[in-house]
């Protein structure tokens, strides 16, 4: 049985502090594993084309995946536990029974900073992935400059990027402030055609500033 990464920290966190440093450790092994996961893929691919083991290539990026799976789920297992246990160790002497003023909004400034250190996490694993597909974008384009025009070979990264980003996407709050609506505008153009990732523009958009011609066939007079 494969065993759970630092599961003796996390078998002896008792606080909230105790959880954020394994979370941070968990973190630590995460953006390692991803950075794996992207030099065995394109090792993978090398080995497609015949540079390489493709049976060992293959095993490798399984177990990469495997590790990757695994550390995921002991972080949510991790953000689950955390919930509800003390901030810190308890006091000697029992406190109040009643809330002291700003409670309230020390608990929210608590949940808002709990907030962006999950954001700065997923933006970290984002970033793993986009460079983790940036390489292999780079390898599959070296692969079509020297497939001779064979079309059974030439891959169209722009038609595997689309149909990829094509799923289901929320629906933003109708209360969002202006910095919040600038930054979703920014994450969905990574979804969009025509977006930063896209090599070319959706269809209709502007080139270099001068709007393209093509009129669609049911506009046409």
């Amino acid at each position: 049985m494969t065993q759970l990464p630092h599961a003796e920290d996390l078998g002896r966190a008792r606080t909230a502090a105790d959880f954020a440093a394994v979370i941070a450790l968990l973190d630590t092994d995460l953006n390692n594993a991803i950075a794996r996961k992207g030099e065995l893929e394109t090792e993978k691919f090398h080995a497609v084309v015949g540079a390489g083991n493709l049976t060992a290539a293959r095993a490798a990026l399984d177990d990469c995946n495997a590790e990757i799976a695994l550390i995921e789920k002991t972080i949510e297992d991790a953000y689950e536990r955390r919930v509800g246990v003390p901030l810190d160790d308890p006091p000697a002497e029992p406190v109040a029974a009643t809330p002291a003023p700003g409670d309230e909004v020390r608990t929210n400034a608590e949940a808002l900073g709990e907030r962006w250190r999950m954001v700065h996490w997923l933006i970290e694993e984002l970033r793993q992935e986009l460079f983790a597909a940036d390489a292999l974008s780079r390898a599959v384009t070296a692969a079509n400059g020297v497939s001779d025009g064979d079309a059974g070979v030439k891959v169209n990264l722009t038609t595997i990027r689309r149909t990829a980003m094509a799923g289901p996407r929320a629906t933003a709050p109708t209360r969002l402030s202006r910095p919040a609506i600038q930054a979703d505008r920014l994450l969905l153009s990574f979804l969009s055609p025509g977006g930063v990732l896209d090599r070319r523009p959706s269809l209709g958009a502007p080139v270099d500033g001068i709007k393209s011609k093509f009129i669609p066939a049911g506009e046409r007079g």
